[in-house]
């Protein structure tokens, strides 16, 4: 395979996808979506026969249960595939949404209109359902897809993209508006980054070595999904109980996935009243390997001592990082310095604290007295999402179709001439 030209071929058959697209309906778009989800239902036998094989191999080259559990597809998990294409398909059409509108004083109409962005790259690591939510996310918002998968589930994605051409070819759609790259090979990345005249965005989804690669190599704009270390602040004054459920839950509930606590951050008067030793042992009793400060192994005689690098640990299993701090500043302060702008919560009785913490923390999702696993786009009520951005521009959070547009200037005169 020559791939220059191959990821040039794509590219430009992206964009003609596109551009056809712009003239297609929201109500069409819907029922190619419907489709797509109808074709994951009936190729339900063919998805597990292929996942199957990325799990042996899964399994042979090492990948930890927590990887192998994120790339698994049973029953289950092709009705929640089929699901969540179809809750995309119930939404509003985020396009033609008038953004601003106002009559200028020489009578011209202007209107800002949310359109899409055109042609995104997706670039995303292990988890194969992000193949069916990223097509159906982008054909929502009406842009054309290419999407490069990992080579953990290339067998999971190839038979998922499959169903999704089928569902556009149903609806009458150009299949091309949903490409998915089919070969493994590292090149093929780096030449669709600089496919500039042909993709608009590139969105990568995985860890530190995937994100830095494609930041370094970009020629297109790039909205990162990076790490998912995210805190949880047990204030000095909150419900012991409550901080005792939601340190767990944060942590154990699944530890595989981008939004599970990585770091509990005590106040000191936990200390005192015994609350930080309740939570580590409600941890130690989950089977989590504690990593914490000189102080929480003084009460917790499992713990290990943590060293900087477990600070800034994304660690997606069944190990979590302590830390006791003097102040709700203090907590601010390690949050901003460690943390990946991605999820932190904080545990308080206390308004004034909550609201401090809401203001101050540096990160996409900030939480009073819930569990940082709720930031997902599916609990927003986005349905699928395309990632959690990190970044600021020009999406943060959970990213759903809306924040796969853009939007253009439109104006409507009756002769009106600039003087």
């Amino acid at each position: 395979m020559n791939i220059p030209e191959y990821c040039q071929e794509l590219g430009l058959k992206a964009q003609a996808a596109s551009r056809a697209l712009a003239a297609v309906s929201g109500a069409k778009r819907d029922e190619a979506l419907r489709a797509i989800a109808a074709a994951i239902r009936a190729n339900a036998e063919t998805l597990k026969t292929e996942n199957a094989k990325d799990l042996e191999a899964g399994e042979a080259n090492g990948l930890s249960s927590s990887m192998l559990d994120r790339l698994k597809i049973d029953d289950a998990g092709v009705e929640k595939i089929a699901k969540a294409v179809e809750e995309v398909a119930a939404q509003t059409d985020p396009l033609g949404a008038v953004l601003e509108g106002k009559v200028l004083p020489n009578g011209i109409k202007l209107q800002k209109l949310r359109v899409p962005i055109g042609v995104v790259l997706i670039i995303f690591e292990s988890r194969p359902n992000v193949t069916s939510d990223a097509a159906a996310l982008c054909l929502k918002s009406g842009n054309a897809c290419v999407l490069r998968g990992g080579k953990e589930a290339v067998h999971s994605n190839l038979a998922i993209a499959k169903c999704v051409q089928e569902g556009l070819a149903t609806a009458g759609l150009d299949p091309n508006v949903v490409q998915l790259v089919e070969t493994t090979d590292r090149a093929a990345v780096g030449e669709l980054l600089r496919q500039d005249e042909t993709i608009d965005l590139c969105i990568p989804r995985g860890g530190k070595g995937l994100i830095r690669a494609v930041v370094e190599q970009a020629h297109i704009p790039v909205i990162k999904h990076y790490n998912g270390i995210c805190h949880t602040y047990v204030d000095g004054d909150c419900d012991e109980q409550m901080a005792i459920d939601l340190c767990v839950n944060g942590k154990t509930q699944r530890t595989g996935v981008c939004n599970s606590t990585e770091t509990i951050l005590i106040h000191k008067n936990a200390v005192i009243n015994g609350l930080a030793a309740k939570i580590c042992e409600a941890l130690v009793a989950k089977n989590c390997e504690i990593r914490g400060c000189e102080q929480i192994q003084a009460l917790c005689k499992k713990a290990k001592l943590a060293t900087d690098e477990d600070w800034g640990e994304e660690y997606l299993d069944l190990i979590v990082s302590i830390k006791i701090v003097d102040s709700i500043g203090d907590a601010v302060a390690h949050i901003n310095k460690w943390g990946s702008k991605h999820t932190d919560a904080i545990v308080t009785k206390n308004i004034s604290a909550a609201e401090k913490f809401t203001k101050l923390v540096d990160t996409a999702n900030a939480f009073v007295n819930c569990s940082t696993r709720f930031s997902d786009g599916g609990e927003y009520g986005l349905g699928a999402e395309i990632g959690i951005s990190t970044d600021k521009l020009h999406s943060r959070g959970p990213m759903g179709a809306a924040d796969l547009t853009t939007y253009k200037w439109v104006a409507y005169g009756d002769g009106q001439m600039r003087g």
